[in-house]
């Protein structure tokens, strides 16, 4: 059904709530360690190093569609590149996950973190997407992201992840105008990111907010939903589709909605009927098999992707996806056997 012409991929007209011959389907963290050919690049290259050098970075980011029949490839980055131009130390501890080194404790912290132009200071990543995009053939979507502000906002106040949030939620309190200005200005660095990665080929755009579900619904409308809302309308005016996640968010996805993107990411832990009928049938929706039933048998693996398209129910604008990323344990063959039974699907649907 694809007619060979950028923009037109499956996964784009997902996006757009078109009808397809089948769901399209991607992974995120596709390009990561569970592919023993990327382990092999990391033998060399650290991940920043990686994301500095465009050709390993174009090299990485093609190697599950050489593997797998994707519909989509998703540019390798990190959601914490922005904060290194913004005067925030970033390195990654072995098996501890990235390190803030000179980050946000005071108001004072706030008005320092300076802002930049994206296409100078972040042109590695723009010039891997205008490589990467030349590479994959047409009806290959190339997706660009980046990390929601109360994410990077985490990130900065925690001094890394964390497991309750207390350091981010206790600033948010406290100092309500200052969180606010630091929300704008990571916003609007956000906004400037996603909209040059277009400019650059991104056919799609995904917004990870990754930590956002440890917040209520009322703390999510006032402290979140006006910035999120501000980065969708300036992606929304550069064209592309834009795609809406986060992680354990079942109890915000009414917010979710309200706050702007084509597409909502559902995690595992809601049906994804019953997420689709929250978040309204004018959005399409992406997920949402749990990332640990790929350590099962192949027959569990089948029933529970089955049973996600058929809660799909063939309406348009589905998009197949893990309900968070691949870990990296996970046996390839468990992958192929996602994408065989998304097929199968789609040609006994016709």
């Amino acid at each position: 059904m694809n007619n060979g012409t950028p923009g037109t991929s499956r996964l784009v007209r997902a996006c757009r709530l078109q009808p397809l011959d089948r769901t399209p389907v991607w992974f995120m963290r596709q390009a990561g360690r569970f592919l023993p050919e990327y382990r092999r690049i990391r033998e060399s290259y650290t991940l920043l190093e990686i994301c500095a050098q465009p050709d390993v970075t174009v090299e990485v980011t093609l190697q599950p569609t050489r593997r797998f029949e994707l519909d989509a490839a998703i540019i390798f980055a990190d959601i914490l590149l922005p904060l290194v131009p913004m005067g925030a130390g970033l390195s990654f501890a072995n098996n501890e996950g990235p390190m803030i080194n000179n980050g946000v404790e005071t108001v004072n912290d706030v008005e320092r973190l300076r802002t930049f132009e994206v296409r100078e200071e972040l042109a590695s990543t723009l010039e891997s997407i205008r490589l990467t995009r030349r590479a994959l053939p047409a009806e290959t979507a190339l997706i660009g992201f980046a990390g929601a502000p109360f994410t990077l906002a985490s990130y900065l106040i925690e001094g890394g992840t964390s497991k309750r949030f207390v350091r981010t939620k206790s600033f948010m309190y406290r100092e309500t105008e200052a969180f606010h200005a630091l929300m704008r200005k990571l916003a609007g660095v956000t906004q400037n990111y996603l909209v040059a990665q277009i400019e650059a080929g991104a056919d799609v755009v995904q917004v990870f907010d990754s930590w956002v579900g440890w917040l209520g619904p009322d703390d999510y409308r006032d402290f979140v939903l006006p910035h999120m809302r501000a980065i969708f309308e300036a992606v929304h005016a550069a064209g592309a589709p834009a795609i809406h996640f986060g992680v354990d968010t079942g109890g915000l996805l009414e917010r979710i909605r309200e706050a702007g993107g084509d597409v909502i990411g559902l995690d595992w832990r809601i049906e994804l009927d019953e997420g689709w009928r929250r978040v309204g049938h004018d959005h399409g929706v992406q997920g949402n098999l749990d990332p640990a039933v790929l350590f099962g048998p192949a027959g569990a693996i089948e029933q529970r992707t089955r049973a996600i398209l058929e809660r799909a129910a063939s309406r348009p604008g589905h998009i197949f996806n893990l309900g968070h990323g691949i870990m990296p344990e996970t046996p390839i063959e468990s992958v192929m056997t996602v994408i065989e039974t998304v097929h199968a699907h789609g040609a006994a649907s016709r």
